[in-house]
């Protein structure tokens, strides 16, 4: 069985998975029946939720090109989910062709669309690990990682839509803490985080229901910000992620309200 076939064989089409449900809530292809019937339980109750993925995957393409701005030319995306439209190294590579990034992600239906991640610009360099965020140190010390960023020197690293799929019994202080500990001073944090804190009683019900096994793990502001306290961010601080450094952006911007996920980018060390 070649590398292929093995990952084929891990992909559970009766489970509905985060990555392919978040392409489902974008619009993509990469989803099956499970992940459209949690996608749409979870929509009934949180109407905004599309307009939450639409509007953090702007978030990451704006702060990827505001870090690449400010010299960033290594990035560690965790968590990337399946491609879409800017992703990372677009991006980032847009701004500096040299830039070199690393993807990671636990659904084995990505690395079976890596083409679109690998497809780097002449002069960068782009790799993928098949790898859990809540076993940073097999991401920290794998060797496609090591052979690729050079983690003596600064890395944006990315946490996007990631940090909620981290319960608080498996320790997400640590996690970030490790990740963050193995970075070089001038290195970023981009992170974003849902919540609820906006919904009402019943709706809150609704999503309960749905979330059976208790992987998905709302945080308020308070919490995520008490999180990534270790860090510094950069104006505006937290905010949503519908307005952070949207001043740009064409058209009214969403209410915080309206897409219920906490977005920043902070300096580590």
């Amino acid at each position: 069985m070649d590398a292929t076939d093995d990952l084929s064989a891990r992909i559970d089409t009766t489970v509905a998975h985060p990555a392919r449900r978040y392409n489902y809530w974008l619009g993509g292809r990469d989803h099956f029946a499970a992940d459209r019937a949690s996608g749409d339980a979870i929509a009934f109750a949180m109407p905004g939720v599309k307009l939450m993925a639409v509007e953090n995957r702007a978030f990451m393409a704006r702060a990827v090109r505001y870090l690449a701005q400010q010299g960033i030319r290594q990035f560690l995306d965790i968590g990337t989910g399946i491609p879409a439209p800017n992703n990372t190294h677009e991006v980032a590579q847009s701004v500096d062709p040299a830039t070199r990034v690393v993807y990671v992600d636990n659904d084995p239906i990505v690395p079976t669309r890596a083409c679109a991640l690998l497809a780097s610009e002449p002069g960068g360099v782009n790799a993928y690990i098949d790898a859990d965020v809540r076993e940073p140190r097999s991401v920290l010390d794998h060797p496609d990682l090591r052979a690729t960023l050079d983690l003596s020197r600064p890395v944006g690293l990315l946490l996007v839509a990631v940090l909620h799929f981290i319960r608080e019994d498996e320790d997400p202080q640590a996690i970030i803490d490790a990740l963050t500990g193995a970075l070089a001073p001038g290195s970023f944090i981009v992170a974003s985080h849902a919540t609820w804190e906006y919904l009402p009683a019943e709706a809150i019900a609704a999503l309960i229901a749905n979330n059976r096994d208790g992987r998905f793990q709302p945080r308020t502001a308070a919490r995520f910000a008490e999180l990534l306290s270790r860090c510094s961010p950069v104006p505006p601080g937290m905010v949503s992620v519908a307005h952070w450094r949207a001043d740009d952006v064409p058209g009214p911007r969403p209410s915080a309200e309206d897409v219920a996920c906490h977005g920043l980018v902070a300096r580590i060390g």
